[in-house]
């Protein structure tokens, strides 16, 4: 199951266009990085995506997914394991999921902070909590928001083990980040926004080419097709 993204303008207010013509895919067993500035656009569109945009005008495909938020969301008064149990509830489904709590607690190590509670927690393992939540059912579509905000090299690493076993499952994932270097890394193709609109999309080489940078960094590449905006 794919991603399929076809807005033509949305924003808070009809009145007031935040992002346009943003038009793009996500296949199955694909991660596509959507990149931008602070105040690109990025976190609209994926509000967009997900129906939660105020106004927006066009056409999106998408069916259940699973969701990273860019600020981890914690209820005040329950621990972490209330949090995993109130979700497995919520879906209907705690004998299904249990095991799989299990294990990604184990994986994030967070298996003996079981009865503590989340508001008490470094951002870091706050944000653990917020991937545990996201990946404990199989879906054939997530959108993550900074997935990688906050987490120390080996939570990242893990998280890298689980994109990758996704990606091999055929789930369909966008990913917003900051954190480009590793987007170079593990993103098939990119979705760079710029004052809400797609400045360019497609892979690294596909994007090299566009500004004959051979050899340029995701970073190059985007500064330099930013400059090359400025000067039209």
């Amino acid at each position: 199951m794919s991603i399929g993204v076809a807005i033509l303008r949305g924003g808070y207010q009809e009145e007031e266009k935040i992002i346009s013509n943003i038009e793009f895919n996500v296949h199955s067993g694909e991660l596509v990085g959507l990149i931008g500035s602070n105040g690109a656009g990025k976190s609209t569109t994926l509000q967009a995506i997900m129906g939660v945009l105020p106004f927006m005008e066009g056409n999106i495909s998408i069916e259940a997914y699973g969701y990273v938020p860019e600020r981890p969301i914690i209820y005040e008064y329950f621990t972490l394991w209330e949090h995993i149990d109130f979700y497995m509830r919520t879906v209907g489904k705690e004998k299904e999921l249990t095991t799989r709590a299990h294990e990604l607690l184990e994986i994030f190590h967070l298996e003996d902070k079981l009865h503590e509670f989340p508001t008490s927690f470094s951002k870091g393992m706050q944000q653990k909590v917020m991937l545990i939540l996201a990946f404990l059912e199989n879906w054939s579509a997530y959108i993550l928001d900074e997935p990688f905000m906050g987490l120390d090299p080996q939570a990242m690493r893990k998280l890298l083990h689980i994109l990758e076993d996704l990606k091999n499952e055929g789930a369909a994932i966008l990913m917003s980040t900051h954190a480009l270097d590793t987007a170079e890394r593990i993103c098939d193709r990119f979705v760079l926004i710029d004052n809400g609109q797609i400045l360019q999309q497609g892979t690294l080489e596909t994007l090299r080419v566009g500004v004959t940078l051979e050899n340029g960094s995701l970073l190059d590449v985007f500064d330099a097709l930013l400059e090359v905006k400025v000067y039209e």
